[in-house]
């Protein structure tokens, strides 16, 4: 799994860094699901799109706590919403997991999705969330304790093929590009975003040493 350190860094760094990684959702009955990252956001307390924005309320506590746990919300009255919340204690800063690339399970996904075109299981926030069988009892899950939530190293993408754009629905701070996703990927919410511009290469925090 991905450290504890690994999230305590602003959600714009890690956001990016999040694509590639495995994202694992074990059911109750030991069914392991689990999809690649291949399209996140990043918001922060100083980010008028953000739900910290306004500060602290039942809704959002689980966003100022401790980073590495899960921040679910439910929208538009239908659709809950999963984020990995990032940054320091007390920070209020996430990052929204919005697509993702079905690698285990696809036939329980299928089976919670109600269709069965694996590009669509995982393709949106809300769609993701089905597919996973992630709600409200999910919010505040730490993904890091090894529970029914986890994300693990997977292999992270090369700066070189991720792109970047204007985060998606939102109607103010439309000017920051925090819109991160795997460049060419068939398995986003919508189409793709710009490429990020070349420049000195690093490699991703947390991946595996030689």
């Amino acid at each position: 799994m991905l450290s504890r350190s690994f999230y305590r860094r602003p959600s714009v760094e890690v956001a990016p860094d999040l694509l590639g990684r495995t994202l694992v959702r074990v059911l109750q009955d030991g069914a392991r699901l689990s999809a690649r990252i291949v399209e996140v956001e990043a918001y922060r307390e100083d980010d008028p799109a953000s739900h910290s924005y306004r500060g602290r309320t039942a809704r959002t506590e689980v966003m100022f706590g401790p980073p590495g746990r899960l921040y679910v919300y439910f929208t538009y009255g239908m659709h809950f919403c999963m984020n990995v919340v990032t940054g320091d204690d007390g920070e209020g800063s996430a990052v929204l997991l919005r697509a993702a690339e079905p690698l285990e399970g696809l036939e329980r996904m299928a089976l919670h999705r109600g269709l069965a075109d694996p590009r669509l299981l995982c393709a949106g926030p809300g769609r993701l969330c089905q597919a996973l069988a992630v709600g409200r009892a999910q919010n505040g899950v730490d993904l890091v304790g090894g529970g029914e939530l986890r994300i693990e190293r997977g292999v992270p993408v090369p700066a070189d093929e991720v792109a970047a754009g204007p985060r998606v629905g939102i109607t103010v701070a439309t000017e920051r590009p925090w819109r991160f996703v795997v460049a060419g990927s068939s398995f986003l919410s919508r189409g793709p975003a710009r490429r990020r511009p070349r420049g000195p290469t690093r490699p991703p925090t947390d991946s595996p040493r030689p």
